[in-house]
């Protein structure tokens, strides 16, 4: 897996490291956006209603289970601390088919993984509980555009909605999320990688050192040690010439351009494999905002800021910068604590907290933080909304956010009001 996967763990361990150095600790959420430590956001105040007041949390139909999942696709994965089973709550907090389970995964495309322990296999369920088809894959993945990967004897392949194994399973095991993305998805033959489309044709042959997925009619690609993009035809647009991209599994940035490393430095190019910013950068943290605002880079072991032409605007006082959220505000730390930078490089969340959630910053949704040793949430402008009180929280996914009370898990709304979790119909 190389590079793409010396990169991606990079970045996924700095960040849990970074959590936990910060005082938070690893996610315990098993679907795909797992990991934590590190942002979301709120609204203003921190009175709570009478209602709230009213709501006790040691409900034992409020935090009723020792772990679960995020809402997706309007349900979501609990697991009973008696047996240890798997159900599925709605957004009503019914348990909508009862926890019998020994794993799954989160709904996506209507369906959920799971699995039985009798015979260690897995199939797949609707959100009425009814078995699509039977427990008998090795491994299975989530539907994605209406096809799922599933692995059989060690082989990998996928089905459809009904079971049919539109794809044999006939391409070797490839050790990441596997889906299909903007109609093609990536297999592995005798040590390389390829595409396929949705009726098992291999359209772009298996002949990378490791790929990325598709993402706005580009892939990254290696290929005798060096990294570049192709089209969905195959066709080299930026040249392999590259010794990496910082992206998180090489996905275009929201300003659509890519840090790239080349003779030990790093810069920026464009789509069209242009030099945005020269390669002479330690390393670039983000560049998502740098259309608009700034980028954060580290150059000489110091980080400063700069413009999309390489200007130095301002320099940082911070000791680390990390990632971006989709509306413009930058995770840093000062003095060993964490707070939140706009695209200008203003401090608009105090550097005081101990840790936050990644990754989990949706548009007008509320930042869980740790302070002294509680989790809360506040607003984007630092404003308090959910007291700091619970054990662990992350980030609001759906209208609902996973939180940690009194040693059990539940669910809050934006509000702060628990979920009541009723029980099966």
């Amino acid at each position: 897996m190389k590079r793409i996967a010396f990169l991606f763990c990079c970045i996924f361990l700095g960040q849990i490291v970074y959590g936990q150095v910060s005082g938070g600790q690893i996610v315990r959420n098993k679907s795909n956006k797992q990991i934590q430590s590190t942002y979301q956001s709120t609204r203003h105040s921190t009175q709570k209603s009478s209602s709230q007041k009213q709501v006790n949390h040691r409900n034992n139909n409020i935090f009723k289970y020792n772990y679960l999942m995020h809402f997706q696709d309007g349900l979501a994965a609990v697991r009973l601390k008696h047996n240890g089973k798997w159900g599925f709550v709605d957004k009503s907090g019914r348990e909508v088919f009862p926890c019998k389970y020994d794993d799954c995964t989160a709904f996506s495309d209507g369906l959920a993984a799971v699995r039985l322990k009798h015979n260690g296999k897995w199939g797949f369920v609707d959100k009425s509980g009814r078995e699509v088809f039977p427990c008998k894959y090795d491994h299975v993945q989530e539907f994605s555009e209406g096809l799922a990967a599933v692995e059989l004897n060690g082989k990998c392949g996928f089905v459809d909605k009904t079971g049919r194994e539109v794809v044999p399973c006939e391409y070797e095991r490839v050790y990441r999320v596997v889906k299909f993305r903007e109609g093609l998805a990536i297999v592995k033959r005798n040590g390389k990688y390829g595409f396929i489309n949705k009726i098992g044709h291999e359209v772009i042959p298996c002949k990378y050192e490791d790929v990325s997925d598709f993402n706005e009619g580009l892939a990254a690609v290696e290929l005798n040690r060096k990294w570049g993009f192709i089209d969905k035809t195959g066709r080299e647009v930026i040249p392999c010439k590259y010794e990496g991209f910082s992206s998180y599994l090489y996905y275009w940035s929201r300003s659509n351009y890519e840090c790239a490393k080349l003779h030990g430095k790093w810069g920026v190019i464009d789509k069209n494999g242009y030099e945005v910013i020269p390669f002479r950068y330690d390393y670039i943290v983000n560049i998502d905002n740098i259309s608009e605002g700034l980028a954060a880079v580290k150059l000489n072991g110091k980080y400063i800021f700069i413009d999309k032409t390489g200007r130095e605007v301002i320099p940082c006082k911070y000791e680390e910068v990390h990632w971006s959220s989709s509306d413009g505000l930058t995770l840093v730390k000062l003095n060993g604590k964490l707070g939140f930078i706009d695209k200008y490089g203003r401090e608009v969340i105090p550097c005081k907290y101990e840790a936050t959630y990644p990754w989990a910053v949706e548009p007008r949704s509320l930042i869980p933080l740790k302070l002294n040793g509680k989790w809360g949430f506040v607003d984007k402008t630092g404003q308090v909304v959910i007291p700091f009180k619970y054990e662990y929280a992350e980030g609001f996914y759906e209208g609902f956010a996973v939180v940690k009370y009194g040693g059990k898990w539940g669910f809050i709304d934006e509000t702060g009001k628990p979920l009541v979790l009723k029980g099966a119909k």
